[in-house]
Formats: C-alpha cells, sequence, structure tokens
C-alpha cells in the first residue's frame, strides 16, 4: 500500500480516512490514479481535488513518492460514501452508475436494520477496498458482474442471523461469487474461531486474498489453458475435494506439512494450496509496497558472521524477478515480528516459508504478470 499525503495541509493520511484529521479536509480515493485525494466541493454536488500546497511538494518525511491527484476532473462520492459512509471511493462526475467499481460488486449487503451491522459492513468493505487496491496495482482489477456477465464477480455479505432455519452461512467461493460471513467483521468471534481451528492468522483482508485466488484459479488456469503447469507445482486438483477437506479437518496436515506448504490448511488439496499462496502473494507484496514508500531498512548480523538485510528500493508489482522479494521479505518480518513481540503482540508474520512454498508464489507471479500483460 502507498503512503498517502492530504494536498491541503500536508499531512499524512491512511487509505480508510474519510476526512483529514488534522485540517478536516475531505478525502476521496481516486481509482484510476491510485491516490487519496483531499476534495473540495462544486456545484451540483461534484467535487474536484484540492490545489496542492507548497508544503505537499516539499513532503519528503512523510512520503517518499508524493503525488500530486489532477485536480481538473470532477467526481461524485460513491453512494455508499454518501448514504452510508462504508466507502470513501470517488466516481467521475459522469459516469452512469452511482457505486464506485468495488461497491458494484456487492450482490448481498448485511441486514442494516441489525445493530452493529452497519459497523460490520464498513469494516468488510475495508478490507474489501484493500483488496482492491492489490488487484489494480497486479493488473488485475475486480469487474462486477454488471460489466461482465460471464466473468464478473459478486460479493454477498450475509448474517447466519438472517439466514433460513438449518442453512449454514459459510465463507468461500463459489462460480464467481465471494461469501463472506459479516459475523467475521466482529473480531472477538474471529479470534475465537482462531483459535478453535488452531489458525496463526485470520483476517478479513486475509479471507478477501483467499477467496479472490480461488476466483482467478478459474479464470488465469482453468479457463487460462495453464492446468499441467498447475498441476505439476500444486498437484492434481481432480482429487475429490469435498474428501480431502473432510480427511484434513478429521485427522489434520501430513507430519511433514511444513516442508512443503504455507500452512497447515494449504495441504488439504491443490486448491487451497493455490488459494492459500496467492492470499500470501498479496500479504507480501501489499506489504513490501508500504515498507518501500516508508523507507524501511533492516540490517541483522547473523551467528555466522553475514548480514541480512532488507532495503526494498523497487516497486514488488513491477520487479520481474520474484527472489529480491522473498530476499528483502524475511528479513523485513523477521524485525517486524520482534517488534511487535516487544509490545507483547502476535507476530506480524507469523509463517516460515519452505522453498517448495516460494517457489509456489513464484509461480503465482510469473502468470500474474502473464495475464498482466507485464
Amino acid at each position: 500500500m502507498r503512503t498517502f499525503a492530504c494536498q491541503s495541509c500536508g499531512q499524512p493520511i491512511y487509505f480508510t480516512n474519510h476526512t483529514c484529521i488534522h485540517c478536516g479536509a475531505v478525502l476521496g480515493f481516486i481509482p484510476e490514479e491510485l491516490r487519496l485525494a483531499a476534495l473540495q466541493e462544486q456545484p451540483g454536488g461534484t467535487w474536484t481535488p484540492i490545489p496542492p500546497t507548497d508544503k505537499l511538494r516539499r513532503l519528503s518525511r512523510f512520503s517518499r513518492r508524493p503525488e500530486i491527484p489532477d485536480n481538473t476532473r470532477r467526481y461524485r462520492k460513491c453512494a455508499n460514501y454518501t448514504q452510508y459512509n462504508v466507502c470513501n471511493w470517488m466516481v467521475p462526475a459522469d459516469a452512469a452508475d452511482s457505486l464506485c467499481p468495488v461497491c458494484r460488486t456487492n450482490r448481498t449487503i448485511p441486514n442494516l436494520d441489525r445493530p452493529g451491522n452497519l459497523e460490520k459492513w464498513y469494516r468488510i468493505e475495508c478490507g474489501k477496498r484493500r483488496l482492491a487496491y492489490g488487484l489494480i496495482r497486479l493488473g488485475l482489477p475486480m469487474r462486477a458482474r454488471t460489466e461482465d456477465p460471464e466473468q464478473g464477480i459478486l460479493f454477498d455479505f450475509p448474517s447466519s442471523q438472517d439466514a433460513p432455519p438449518g442453512q449454514a452461512v459459510m465463507t468461500g467461493h463459489a462460480d464467481g461469487v465471494i461469501t463472506i460471513d459479516i459475523d467475521e467483521a466482529d473480531s472477538a468471534n474471529r479470534e475465537r474461531i482462531r483459535v478453535d481451528m488452531n489458525e496463526t492468522y485470520r483476517t478479513l483482508v486475509g479471507h478477501f486474498r483467499h477467496e479472490i485466488g480461488h476466483y482467478y484459479w478459474d479464470l488465469l488456469i482453468r479457463d487460462g489453458g495453464r492446468l499441467e503447469g498447475f498441476r505439476s507445482r500444486f498437484g492434481d486438483e481432480q482429487r475429490n475435494y469435498q474428501q480431502a477437506l473432510d480427511d484434513h479437518y478429521r485427522d489434520g496436515p501430513p507430519a511433514d506439512w511444513q516442508d512443503h506448504f504455507i500452512t497447515p490448511y494449504a495441504s488439504s488439496h491443490p486448491w487451497e494450496d493455490w488459494a492459500e499462496t496467492w492470499a500470501h502473494y498479496m500479504h507480501i507484496t501489499d506489504t513490501m509496497e508500504t515498507a518501500a514508500h516508508y523507507g524501511l531498512e533492516v540490517e541483522r548480523r547473523l551467528p555466522d558472521g553475514s548480514v541480512q538485510r532488507a532495503d526494498p528500493e523497487f516497486d514488488p508489482y513491477d520487479i520481474a524477478d520474484f527472489q529480491p522479494i522473498i530476499d528483502n521479505w524475511v528479513p523485513l518480518t523477521s524485525a517486524i515480528n520482534s517488534l511487535n513481540q516487544s509490545m507483547g503482540q502476535q507476530d506480524l508474520y507469523p509463517f516460515v516459508l519452505p522453498q517448495p512454498a516460494i517457489e509456489k508464489m513464484e509461480y503465482v507471479h510469473r502468470i500474474i504478470r502473464e495475464a498482466s500483460g507485464r
């Protein structure tokens, strides 16, 4: 994720912000520019980016890449921004649709008559917009079913409280429809599930990145003529999926799973191995971009006298070779995990990457670059 600065006052602002807490400027994300901009209202309910101050141009201590939005174009707030404040994306003023590209993908939103569901929806939308940002940076923007009837994507956010009796609400993907149980936005509930399932990591953005991996398996592997290459790395996906999951939940992962897979769940079936690998690839590229924008550098001397360094002075979304990403990722997460432990917090990245998992991520990296034309 890039860093952003308010072009009205020069203070740092963050991806999910609706207003600048320093100067009070209204903020809006402009997806075609990947900019979070301070806005000024125009006649007719439209908005334009505020012309940047000299302070922004001198803004080196908050962002290594201060970027100035085009202040000549007019925008409208996404309808979910105006009505519910669960979005902060903008729509071109002349666009026919009142929703931003990310909100257009919603098919089912939570029942807002239930107390607390608006806040849960806001958290879910924050995760979905972070997913969308990463996909845009990868050159794989989400298209709604209304834009692409055959391969477009839809999101459902149901709750077990509103489901028919006896019908379970399950987070998952099927034929371009991604379902996220709204109760996953309850941090206490999500933590209980994480502990019950003996997981080291469970977040909303993790769910989105995992499930979108299934969606892109359909598009890039099954429909993209890449099954042979996939099977050589992940195994035969024709193996009975439900039986594989039943075996996994009954017997657990194989004893040597850590030598081959990124998580225990990845060992259950090749489809889940792909989705877990895809999710971790997105975790890494997004976090590496953030580290690069903040200018983070890490140096650590190892017991053998060698020095391990992280200095991600490159764009992880544009680099052709995957190895520099991993070479920087390992020392970076080692340092940040140690910082988290100093605060009594869980590791930022509580995973060990065996070589086969790295090779699978390298494969994902190459497939994405092919699909995006890079």
